[in-house]
């Protein structure tokens, strides 16, 4: 690898042994890819998870004097706030969390706590080379902004984000941007949620890059985030590209590049009808938890006019960035939202077991695969439906 001379230095500590320790990484990974140099980055997202990997990893970069060159956002890890007034939190739980944000805040991190920084503070351009690790995320920024990046673990984006580069490799280079698998969408897609399950189903069906080729109308910013989002729930994709509205997708010559289609797939109303019918809940609701990802503001007023259409009478959590809720709470929102029994959690992800585990036993609903997805892993049933339904569902008590 042809590294320049303030790499060099980088890599034989002359700038620190934290530089040179995630130098190390960089030259490693790009090593094992054959890539042939390092470039500059202009922005980055860390996958903050406040594991026990993630504690050590980012503390170990603290203490060897490490900075961020190019200061990254983070994804949420859970609210010492808001679970701490709940008498939820441990010693233990309240020490790991608050270890792990002074390591990111004290090497220079936006301490965004978002899973969906694309949206607000770090906005990517097209073709930007960026280092951005958490799936949905990555596949976002490939995808429909058109910015450039692999899809990073949260310790190599660090270490990008430390150092200021990333190795040049993968989905960084346009012969590996190109799709080759079309898939021809004949059904109607009616609302955000049917972007879900389309991704879910093509997330096993696609082994290659999707083409999306018959949908008809630009999709909104949350339907994209639903797509790519559920496409890496049941499989592993970093980008995808949608015919005459995603920014590599103008013409089917432009999304195929040098390519071959090597498979087509078509999509029915069948196939998301039966999909719908094997996740839909079959017995009484508890609880129904929404944002994964992190809701944004239209989703969140959305359920706040259902609500007052027809109130809960199940608990309701919706996950979003503390930015937005001081907004809502600007806007007199927050308080109505909680008069309807709707809770706002900030900076927080479902997959913290230390703040849902008095959820196991109980029964919820989401409308989020993803969220039913990763509590799964620690034994919380969430069932799958869209929006409407959910909040159908919960004006009835939650039941069926």
């Amino acid at each position: 690898m042809e590294l320049t001379k303030y790499q060099s230095q980088m890599l034989n500590g002359d700038l620190g042994k934290g530089k040179a320790m995630a130098m190390k990484i960089l030259v490693s990974i790009g090593g094992s890819f054959g890539a042939k140099r390092l470039v500059p980055i202009e922005r980055a997202h860390i996958s903050l998870s406040a594991q026990g990997a993630d504690r050590w990893f980012s503390e170990k970069m603290y203490k060897a004097g490490a900075s961020f060159a190019v200061k990254p956002t983070v994804n949420p890890g859970y609210s010492l706030c808001y679970f701490d007034n709940k008498n939820i939190l441990t010693e233990d739980d309240i020490d790991n969390m608050q270890r792990v944000h002074n390591a990111y805040k004290n090497m220079g991190a936006i301490m965004t706590y978002s899973c969906t920084p694309y949206l607000f503070v770090n906005v990517p351009k097209y073709k930007d080379i960026v280092s951005f690790s958490e799936t949905s995320v990555t596949i976002y920024a490939n995808s429909v902004v058109g910015a450039r990046t692999n899809r990073e673990s949260s310790f190599s984006s660090m270490c990008s984000a430390i150092t200021g580069f990333t190795p040049e490799y993968g989905f960084l280079l346009d012969e590996n941007r190109y799709g080759d698998t079309l898939v021809r969408v004949e059904a109607d897609l009616e609302n955000d949620f049917d972007y879900s399950i389309l991704g879910l189903i093509c997330g096993e069906k696609v082994n290659g890059i999707p083409i999306f080729d018959g949908i008809n109308k630009n999709p909104s910013t949350e339907a994209y985030i639903n797509l790519g989002t559920n496409l890496n729930v049941t499989g592993s994709h970093t980008i995808y590209h949608i015919l005459g509205y995603t920014p590599e997708a103008k013409t089917l010559e432009m999304a195929m590049g040098n390519k071959k289609i090597k498979e087509e797939i078509v999509i029915t109303n069948k196939d998301i009808k039966d999909f719908k019918e094997k996740i839909k809940p079959q017995e009484k609701i508890d609880f129904i938890m929404f944002g994964c990802p992190h809701y944004t503001f239209d989703q969140i007023n959305n359920v706040l006019e259902m609500a007052r259409s027809k109130k809960p009478k199940v608990p309701i959590w919706i996950l979003t960035s503390q930015a937005l809720i001081k907004l809502l709470e600007d806007m007199d929102l927050k308080k109505e939202l909680e008069d309807y029994n709707i809770s706002l959690v900030p900076n927080t992800c479902i997959d913290e077991e230390r703040v849902w585990k008095d959820l196991k036993g109980k029964n919820g609903l989401s409308d989020s695969p993803k969220c039913s997805y990763y509590m799964s892993s620690f034994n919380v049933k969430i069932n799958v439906l869209d929006a409407k339904s959910c909040m159908e569902l919960a004006s009835k008590g939650g039941e069926l």
